[in-house]
C-alpha cells in the first residue's frame, strides 16, 4: 500500500464510521420540545459533533491499523482474491 493509498483508505473510513455515529444517541427538538424557530422539528437538539469525531478517528485508527496489517503483511493477497471469485 502506497502513502497516498493509505490516506485515501483512512478517509474513506473515517467518514464511513463518522456517518454511522451520527444517528447514534440523537434526540430531535421536538422530542426535547426545544423547536428553535425556521428550523425543522426533526432536526437534532444536541449533535455533540466534536465528540463524535473525535471517536470517529479513534475508532478509523484502529480500523484502519488492522487493514493495513492485512495488506502489507500479505495477510489476503490479491491472488487470493482472484482464487476465490473462480
Amino acid at each position: 500500500m502506497s502513502l497516498t493509498g493509505g490516506i485515501v483508505l483512512y478517509s474513506v473510513l473515517w467518514f464511513l464510521v463518522l456517518f454511522v455515529l451520527l444517528p447514534i444517541g440523537q434526540k430531535s427538538q421536538a422530542d426535547v420540545g426545544e423547536v428553535t424557530p425556521g428550523t425543522p422539528a426533526g432536526a437534532p437538539h444536541e449533535p455533540k459533533l466534536k465528540k463524535k469525531m473525535l471517536w470517529a478517528t479513534l475508532i478509523t485508527a484502529v480500523l484502519w491499523a488492522g487493514i493495513a496489517y492485512i495488506i502489507l503483511a500479505d495477510v489476503i493477497t490479491r491472488a487470493d482474491l482472484d482464487a476465490w471469485t473462480r
